[in-house]
């Protein structure tokens, strides 16, 4: 939650008070600033929510592949790094970004409010005086500040980066005007390594749309009803990027030590290695390489339990498989415990112990089917609009009362 601090600040940098009919939340002229759109992932869906919420916003990131389609009417901005040779080059680009930040077309005085959606440097971004800036959080960047759950921190020049930036980034996120954070798990990293406390809104995961469909095959083509049918009548679901901190090999030691064939979705750069765990197990392991929307709903419905072990910042797929009313199996640690609900939607278990994964999913499969999408709704898209009107709207009417108070000034 913003508090009075916040309002006090915003209030000193000179925010104008609106009139009655532009003071709802989302009548503000808003800029929406991201790190980048090198394609559509979580994190930019969550942008592309927050313009929608303010009436198509305008957009500013580092760059933007042409491939990417960004919806909304609001103008899209870049900066200098979508410039040859630094666009789409996150290496290249990333000693740069915290001075490029600094000197965008945010500084511009045209719009009421910036809300900035960071999971690196974008929090640094420079806006023009009396704009308040707001921050929707997924990570404080984890290469800087937790290296443990980010491999681009563990070497030492890394390490010695990081040691230099991190006084520089605590000292962009006092900035802010206000915090959002897009889980508890995060709310407890921004507190432990900015010093400033969030407000918790959720991620919007499209909950009604998964519901609503009783039956994702009838949506497959003719070459995905085959791939759906020639799999085993019973399996055990992993689905993410193949990628090693995903886990997804722990989804192929679920199989084994239920007995239960394995069907493995996603791709990436991994696959080889769990083709090669896949040839040593004791079950059955199907590969779905690149599935539809449509197919890994399909997937998520026909599986007996859906295998999450990566540490997240949030987890926005047990949040679908959940909506399906398949239950899942969750990392005891990261964002998704918040959603996979001990008893409820799922069961929790300790990576790399057998028994606990073992346990976890006999408690998660004995659960009513029929009851575990009726706890999704927090994370709906309507939900998420609501909750970031309630915070902007809150925030704005702190900053008015400070700002009243400011002009009456001692009695």
């Amino acid at each position: 939650m913003g508090t009075a601090e916040d309002a006090c600040c915003a209030a000193k940098r000179g925010w104008v008070s609106m009139s009655d009919d532009n003071r709802r939340p989302e009548m503000l002229r808003a800029l929406v600033v991201h790190e980048w759109f090198a394609s559509i992932g979580g994190s930019e869906n969550v942008a592309n929510a927050i313009r929608q919420a303010f009436g198509g916003a305008d957009l500013l990131c580092l760059w933007r592949d042409q491939s990417v389609a960004v919806p909304g009417q609001g103008r899209v901005m870049e900066t200098l790094l979508s410039l040859r040779p630094f666009n789409g080059r996150k290496v290249l680009s990333l000693p740069l970004m915290p001075i490029v930040w600094r000197m965008t077309k945010a500084r511009a005085k045209t719009w009421d409010i910036a809300i900035v959606s960071t999971h690196l440097f974008a929090h640094h971004v420079a806006v023009a005086p009396g704009t308040p800036k707001l921050l929707y959080v997924h990570t404080p960047a984890r290469y800087i500040w937790e290296p443990d759950f980010d491999k681009r921190g563990e070497g030492l020049l890394a390490r010695a980066a990081s040691a230099m930036l991190k006084p520089l980034d605590r000292r962009r996120a006092q900035e802010a005007a206000g915090i959002a954070a897009n889980s508890e798990f995060v709310r407890r990293r921004i507190l432990k390594h900015w010093g400033r406390d969030a407000r918790v809104i959720y991620p919007p995961v499209a909950v009604e749309e998964i519901r609503g469909v009783r039956d994702w095959s009838i949506y497959l083509s003719e070459a995905e009803k085959l791939l759906l049918d020639g799999l085993p009548s019973e399996f055990v679901l992993g689905a993410s990027r193949f990628i090693a901190y995903k886990r997804l090999d722990l989804a192929i030691r679920a199989g084994d030590l239920t007995h239960t064939p394995v069907v493995i979705a996603g791709a990436g750069p991994e696959e080889q290695r769990l083709r090669d765990l896949a040839a040593r197990a004791r079950v059955s392991v199907h590969f779905v390489l690149s599935p539809s929307d449509s197919l890994l709903r399909a997937l998520y419905q026909r599986a007996a339990v859906f295998i999450f072990p990566p540490v997240e910042d949030f987890g926005i797929m047990p949040v679908e498989a959940i909506a399906t009313g398949t239950p899942v199996v969750s990392n005891s640690i990261g964002g998704a415990s918040e959603s996979v609900l001990e008893g409820l939607t799922g069961a929790h278990f300790v990576p790399d112990d057998d028994q606990s994964l073992l346990n976890a999913i006999i408690r998660a499969r004995a659960l009513d089917r029929t009851a575990i999408a009726e706890h999704v709704e927090r994370f709906s898209r309507s939900n998420f609009e609501n909750s970031l009107h309630e915070w902007v709207g809150e925030f704005i009417q702190k900053v008015e009362r400070q700002t009243a108070f400011q002009a009456a000034g001692p009695e």
